[in-house]
């Protein structure tokens, strides 16, 4: 009987950055599928579960905009050993020691922190280690660890919450953050830094810098889009019961949806790495799929349509990230972390604000108000995606990269193409991701 082949060592970094996204992104979804037992026991309602939720990106979203050069050089041992740090004293925190509201706020911030630790270090590891023909599988994948997140929170109200308590999970989670933190330790230096491939590798030009009015346009974009789908991981499985759903019933609409978010998102980013970009318009499509999802759920209460409306959310509405970090990793020429740490900060600010917001107008006007707002949140974000794509053509025509660049769609040949000559330097041929 043969022995398994080991994983190849992209394969080993895809995993391993998606691995640690997961276990970043999980505790908010947590809270949002487990929201009507905690609420139950730390005597709050869902304005409350729109704070901490918000607090953990609020948080998140700080750490990336004041570290993001300090994730650039950190090494992904390090990385690994403070995220790991992070989310246990977060997760054994809300475990064992939570008794209300603000002790719950408080252990979000502690683990928003670690959210940013963990995106920062695994946006690295695909955006500089992997070779180019491979980054739109792995943003994908590692994106994909989102809705794994969430499928997680979902499937733990019928099976762990249900045996053994909501605060079960904070622990077990908490558990698997020490662990990645000794696993880290242990291993030593080996792997603290990969060399990028040298196919990922070109010569910089003096205009190779970040194109910084576009990534802005796209920061705002994803910052309304993702006030619009945190609101929905916080708060879908609520209205789900609100409408006449079981709380076990929420939690499976919660584990599908995002179990087609992340069938979604690790089919784009395949499909990305084989044409010469064209990918924003998607992302904006998406959006606008996502628009009309939740516009649906606000104006359909009823539970087959909120069970149907709730896949379509995840399966469109939040499959767009790896494609949107994908695109700003090639279009952030020279500084790609940066680059993406520039949306991943505007995601989290959207985090932040979304289900504290959309949680007020629940509470002053009802749920079929906030689902109309976060309609409108999708619509203006797709509209801001097209603009910013054509900032970025712009951008290229004015500043040629220094290597070849191939952009505009297509799968066979690129529509366009600039740089090489212009740059003086390197004729790698490079497709990108707008």
């Amino acid at each position: 009987m043969r022995a398994a082949r080991p994983l190849p060592p992209t394969g080993r970094l895809m995993l391993g950055a998606s691995a640690l996204t997961v276990l970043g992104a999980l505790p908010p979804f947590l809270v949002g599928a487990q929201a009507v037992l905690i609420t139950r026991d730390l005597g709050f309602g869902a304005a409350g579960v729109g704070l901490v939720v918000s607090v953990f990106f609020a948080a998140a979203a700080l750490l990336t905009i004041a570290a993001s050069g300090r994730f650039e050089r950190m090494s992904s041992r390090t990385g690994r050993v403070l995220a790991g740090a992070l989310v246990a004293l977060g997760c054994l925190s809300v475990a064992v020691a939570v008794r209300d509201l603000v002790g719950l706020a408080v252990a979000m911030l502690v683990l928003g922190a670690a959210n940013a630790t963990c995106q920062g270090t695994s946006n690295r590891t695909v955006a500089a280690l992997l070779p180019p023909h491979r980054r739109g599988l792995g943003f994908g994948i590692k994106q994909a660890a989102v809705p794994t997140a969430i499928m997680l929170g979902g499937l733990a109200v019928p099976t762990t919450t249900a045996l053994l308590g909501w605060r079960s999970t904070f622990a077990i989670t908490g558990t698997v953050g020490v662990l990645v933190m000794v696993t880290a330790l242990l291993g030593g230096r080996r792997g603290a830094r990969v060399p990028a491939p040298q196919t990922a590798r070109r010569a910089p030009g003096p205009d190779d810098r970040a194109p910084w009015g576009p990534l802005v346009l796209c920061a705002v974009a994803v910052g309304a889009a993702s006030m619009a789908c945190n609101f929905v991981g916080a708060f879908l499985a609520t209205w789900a019961h609100e409408v006449g759903l079981s709380v076990e019933q929420a939690g499976w609409l919660m584990a599908g949806g995002s179990a087609t978010s992340v069938v979604v998102r690790v089919l784009t980013g395949a499909r990305a790495d084989g044409r010469f970009g064209g990918n924003l318009p998607v992302v904006a499509a998406m959006m606008l799929g996502g628009a009309a999802a939740v516009t649906g759920l606000g104006a359909l209460p009823f539970p087959s349509a909120v069970v149907i409306l709730g896949v379509v959310a995840f399966a469109a509405g939040w499959s767009w990230p790896g494609l949107m970090l994908y695109a700003v990793a090639r279009l952030g020429r020279d500084a790609p972390t940066q680059a993406t740490s520039v949306v991943q900060a505007g995601t989290f600010l959207g985090g932040a604000l979304g289900p504290v917001l959309l949680g007020l107008v629940v509470g002053a006007a009802g749920f079929r108000w906030a689902w109309s707002v976060a309609g409108a949140l999708f619509l203006l974000s797709a509209i801001l995606i097209l603009l910013a794509r054509v900032g970025f053509g712009q951008d290229l025509l004015r500043r040629p990269p220094a290597s070849v660049f191939h952009y505009g769609g297509g799968r066979s040949r690129p529509r366009r193409t600039t740089g090489g000559a212009a740059g003086g330097a390197g004729t790698a041929t490079l497709r990108d991701g707008g």
